[in-house]
């Protein structure tokens, strides 16, 4: 029988004081926690399967407000989600969701999220994203972004930005967004890591690339996690490996 297989883990890094990340895999959230330990949960193939990592914005207020907002919001939309403009309308409601909760809170105007994911479908695979945080395809032939990052390139010199050109909320005013939603073929022994950039702004490409051909779910989880923090762990790290098994 076909399954899916999800290992995540979220942790704070070493400079942020706490976590702004949320994660949803399936009807489980994960939101503004902490730890070292890489969680496995397994699903039969066939039902709609949202996995997907939220990025609370940085340096405004609320970031973890918006992002678990947002996570949670999947987790009651994903099993009725069947295609690509029904993740787009998905998507829609949970940027109307983070404008609608700030209304007569001032303490929450212009929060904020990203957010990354794929649904799991019986015959395909989708991949959205709104913002930075990242999906990539871990390939036999190496490691390929699938996501489309919302932000300007790096000035010269440097290999990343932190700024951003899109998200969901992150603005005084309502704004809509254009989500990025990709359809994919599915095979048995397909991965995907989905995270938040306090994975891939520390660790290049290379050496994610690297872990993850070394080692299990499990195991590569917990290392990039480590590889994340041996740079510094300069900002809420958050993963999420996805496999199709058999």
């Amino acid at each position: 029988m076909a399954y899916i297989a999800v290992t995540a883990l979220s942790h704070v890094g070493l400079v942020r004081e706490h976590n702004e990340d949320s994660l949803v895999v399936g009807p489980w959230t994960l939101c503004g926690t902490t730890t070292t330990s890489p969680q496995t949960l397994l699903f039969p193939l066939g039902r709609p399967l949202v996995v997907a990592v939220a990025d609370g914005l940085g340096g405004q207020p609320a970031g973890e407000v918006a992002s678990e907002l947002v996570v949670r919001e999947l987790s009651l939309l994903g099993p009725s989600l069947d295609g690509a403009r029904a993740v787009e309308n998905a998507l829609d409601l949970c940027n109307h969701a983070v404008f609608s909760a700030t209304a007569g809170r001032p303490e929450l105007t212009a929060m904020g999220t990203t957010v990354a994911g794929t649904l799991v479908l019986e015959d395909s695979l989708l991949v959205f994203n709104v913002g930075d945080s990242k999906v990539f395809h871990a390939a036999p032939d190496g490691l390929r972004q699938v996501s489309v990052d919302d932000s300007p390139l790096p000035e010269p010199g440097q290999r990343t930005t932190s700024a951003v050109t899109q998200t969901l909320g992150g603005r005084r005013g309502h704004s809509t967004v254009t989500p990025h939603v990709a359809t994919l073929p599915l095979s048995t022994g397909d991965r995907y890591l989905l995270c938040s950039d306090g994975l891939t702004d520390p660790v290049p490409d290379e050496a994610v690339d690297e872990l993850l051909r070394m080692y299990d779910d499990g195991k590569a989880a917990y290392e990039l996690w480590k590889a994340a923090i041996e740079a510094g762990g300069p900002d809420n790290i958050t993963l999420a490996l996805v496999r199709i098994g058999a």
